[in-house]
Order: C-alpha cells, then sequence, then structure tokens
C-alpha cells in the first residue's frame, strides 16, 4: 500500500469570522464571476431537470466559510424535503464509530467484532473494526445493485437479510485473507453498526443507535429532520438508511470540515477525520482512494466525500472551506457526466 496518496491538506484553522448554521443557516455572497459560474453549472443540472446527461436533480447546497453561497431544489423538493442519504450513511457510521471511541467503549484494533466470529480459531476472529471501516475486512460480499440471483445487497436490503443485516453480513465466509483485499460492501457497514450499538448498551426493546445519534450528534448538529431507520432486528441500517435534508446533509459535512468540532465543542475524537481522509486503499473501479468509511479524492482541493448510490454526495473540500451536498436519482450510466459535473462545481467555486 505503499502507492497510496499522504493527507497533504490541513483542514481549515478557526478565524474568528467563523459561522456556525444555527436554527437557520447563515448565508454569503460569490464575487461575482464565480456566482455566475456556478449558477451556470446548476442550470446543467435543474433547469430541465431531468436531463439526458446528469437525470434528476434533486438539490444542491454549496457552503464555503460556514455559510451557505449556492442553492437549488427539484420539482417537488424544497429545503425541508428528507430526501434519503443511500450509502453517504456509512459515513454517519464512521461518525458513531467515533462517538464510542471517544467514551472508551470500543478498540479499533479488538478483534472478534461479531458475535458470529467469538471463537478464536475462526479466521474471521481477526477482523477488527480498523479493518471493517476500511472495507478490507476479506468477508465475502457482492455490492450489485441490479442483479438480485448473485446480489448480497439486494438480498440483505430487500430479501431474507433484511430481518437481521448484520448477523446476514456477519455470517459470509471469508474470500480474502484478512486486510489483504479491498471490497466495497455495505453489509461491512451494518456489521460496524450493530457493533457500535452494542457499545452503547443498545436493545431491540430498548433506546437504540438511532436515539444515541439524535442525542449525541443530530442534536448538537441542530440536524433536525435527520431519521434514521432500522432493520427487523432493530439495527440502525448505517450502509443505506438515513434520511435528512440537504441542508441537514451539510451540516454534518460541516463537522468534519471542522475536524470534529461545532462551535467550540468536539463531539468526535481528536484525529478521527484525519482517520476518515486518509487512504487505504484505491478502487480500480471508482479511481478513487477509500478511507475509513469516505471516499477520497485525491485532487488539488483535499477532497473527501460521503457518497451513495445515485448520486448522493456530502463532499468535504478543505482547499476550499466548502461542503457540497448533491442528492438525486441519476443513475450508474450517467456517472461520468455527473462525476464530471462535480469537479466543474469545485473549480468554479475555487474561481
Amino acid at each position: 500500500m505503499s502507492d497510496l496518496p499522504a493527507v497533504t491538506h490541513p483542514l481549515p484553522a478557526p478565524t474568528p469570522d467563523v459561522t456556525w448554521p444555527g436554527l437557520t443557516w447563515p448565508t454569503g455572497l460569490l464575487d461575482d464571476d464565480r456566482a455566475a459560474e456556478v449558477d451556470r453549472i446548476l442550470d446543467e443540472a435543474f433547469a430541465t431537470n431531468p436531463n439526458r446527461r446528469l437525470a434528476r436533480s434533486l438539490a444542491t447546497v454549496v457552503v464555503q466559510h460556514g455559510r451557505i453561497v449556492a442553492e437549488r431544489y427539484g420539482p417537488g423538493t424544497d429545503a425541508a424535503t428528507r430526501l434519503i442519504s443511500w450509502s453517504t450513511a456509512k459515513s454517519v457510521t464512521q461518525a458513531a464509530v467515533g462517538l464510542a471511541i471517544g467514551d472508551g467503549l470500543l478498540d479499533l484494533d479488538a478483534p472478534g467484532v461479531a458475535p458470529e466470529w467469538a471463537d478464536p480459531t475462526d479466521p474471521r476472529h481477526a477482523i477488527t473494526l480498523r479493518h471493517l471501516l476500511a472495507m478490507r475486512s476479506g468477508l465475502e460480499f457482492n455490492e450489485d445493485y441490479v442483479d438480485a440471483g448473485t446480489s448480497h445487497c439486494l438480498e440483505m436490503l430487500f430479501g431474507s437479510g433484511a430481518a437481521d443485516m448484520a448477523h446476514f453480513a456477519a455470517s459470509q465466509s471469508l474470500a480474502h485473507p484478512v486486510d489483504t483485499h479491498f471490497n466495497y460492501a455495505s453489509g461491512t457497514t451494518n456489521i460496524v453498526s450493530r457493533a457500535v450499538a452494542t457499545a452503547f448498551g443498545c436493545r431491540p426493546d430498548g433506546p437504540g443507535l438511532g436515539d444515541v445519534l439524535r442525542e449525541r450528534l443530530f442534536a448538537p448538529l441542530g440536524m433536525d429532520s435527520a431519521d434514521p431507520r432500522v432493520d427487523g432486528a432493530g439495527t440502525f441500517v448505517g450502509s443505506s438508511y438515513l434520511y435528512a435534508t440537504a441542508r441537514d446533509f451539510a451540516r454534518f459535512g460541516l463537522l468534519y470540515l471542522r475536524d470534529g468540532v461545532w462551535d467550540g465543542r468536539r463531539l468526535l475524537p481528536e484525529g478521527w477525520v484525519d482517520l476518515a481522509r486518509t487512504p487505504t486503499s484505491k478502487d480500480p473501479d471508482e479511481e478513487l482512494w477509500y478511507g475509513s468509511h469516505w471516499w477520497v479524492w485525491g485532487d488539488t482541493y483535499g477532497t473527501f466525500a460521503a457518497q451513495g448510490y445515485e448520486g448522493q454526495l456530502i463532499a468535504v473540500v478543505p482547499e476550499l472551506d466548502a461542503v457540497i451536498v448533491r442528492l438525486g436519482k441519476t443513475p450508474i450510466e450517467h456517472r461520468p457526466a455527473l462525476v464530471a459535473w462535480y469537479r466543474r462545481l469545485l473549480d468554479a467555486l475555487a474561481g
């Protein structure tokens, strides 16, 4: 893994003029040239919606220096509309691990994360939270969104695994030795979600991880719209099912831009954001690096992102002191055009 890039973009240092969203978001203005270019790029997605290149765009929020500087919504959607996260929820699950780590309830490098692997002679016993967060567990899991006959992901979310998604995922056998192979897998995140819930003492018949997140993460951030969903066993489906408004997803991105600190209060342990954005593998299909439940773009802006099915995005951009949220319904065949659109938006914001 010596070819992995180093984290070279520092997170923006706090300044006296840093603003924090309260009940409402503060707004700001771009200079005329940047504003015109950002508007033109947003028009590409929203003026004709859906369109041939980007399909359907539902919401885009652009935040710079803590202020909303651009915002658009699609048909039937506005600033109060809750939208599904899909896999951007994985990065929220990473934050949940951080809360438990900060409380001393979990050890990133302890083996036997899942009860299915409790036997020390089971080769899966060696899997740790660090391996799971990096998607390097070695577990068999086919992250296919089309072919139900071969997809572990579809079977977990909508088939026999839906009653207990963590158990379904943790019951898979090893396809590779632990920590030797990158395999992006939604099942991995649901194993993590259950482990965090167990650490916090959550029970199916009592307060769950969603309640912990509401108290410890969403309430401090003002993410009043956040609605985490659970499976049949009461486990937060941290791989896929968090609903929130675009503005509230932007609050979560701002927390990571600010190194896990919110308005002077540290919510995530020191170094937790750097763990998230430090590359551990490269995905040859995505041409991106992966950190710990966050994607790392390797661009000149130091961008790291929570990304999900159909083009969901929470991009954290240290070099520009910016967060970009995009939510929509863009099929995979449109992805190259959508990625190019994201990158043009970043360049426009840079000016």
